[in-house]
């Protein structure tokens, strides 16, 4: 369970909290109800989103339940730098897609005083730690990993398994293209996707080989 950290106004640092986890594990759903608490209390709140991000709203962060805060779309992990003065909270949604600026930009907030709560994928499709979420993770204090339920044996699931053939980091999309998977899920789903790429590509040689004997 989380638990937001107290007030001590003689010292005047704020912190980061990171929620992570696979596709559809809430973690959005999660960053808006920290950020609307946030502002029932009166807390001046701004919330950022990458640009790229345009699935349900182009400035609205929104949940797969269709919970959903207005936010500030930028470009760039600096934008959020110039334009979160005089905040007492940040939020940054999908925060796997910015630029490892957001690093910084998070802890030099943190050290003004900030509140700054970030939410992203901590894996992307291939199982791998995600751009700048493991470095996030490493200098937050409070990490919140949240999982989804596995399509496949109904587990916790912790991987984004992309059904799709694209191979590009950044592919946008939701369940036609993801399906969150447990551990022994997505081995198995990794395996024999890659058994299907070796027997393609035999196929392709012994093609090439007929038609160079033709």
């Amino acid at each position: 369970m989380f638990l937001e950290n107290t007030v001590n106004h003689k010292e005047q640092f704020g912190w980061i909290e990171v929620i992570c986890g696979s596709m559809f594990s809430g973690k959005t759903e999660e960053l808006i109800r920290r950020l609307k608490r946030a502002k029932f209390a009166r807390q001046k709140v701004e919330i950022f989103k990458p640009i790229v991000d345009t699935r349900y709203h182009e400035e609205m962060v929104v949940s797969h339940d269709e919970n959903e805060i207005r936010s500030t779309p930028v470009p760039a992990a600096a934008n959020i730098r110039l334009l979160a003065d005089d905040c007492d909270v940040v939020g940054i949604d999908e925060a796997q897609f910015f630029d490892d600026e957001i690093i910084t930009v998070c802890n030099d907030l943190a050290n003004r005083g900030v509140r700054v709560v970030v939410a992203g994928l901590d894996m992307d499709f291939k199982g791998n730690p995600f751009g700048p979420m493991p470095a996030l993770m490493a200098t937050a204090e409070y990490v919140t990993k949240v999982h989804a339920i596995c399509t496949r044996t109904g587990n916790l699931a912790n991987y984004s398994f992309r059904k799709s053939n694209s191979d590009k980091l950044v592919f946008l999309g939701e369940t036609e293209e993801y399906e969150p998977l447990s551990r022994a899920a997505f081995y198995k789903a990794m395996l024999k996707e890659k058994v299907s790429k070796m027997e393609v590509e035999v196929e392709e040689v012994m093609h090439t080989k007929k038609d160079t004997n033709a």
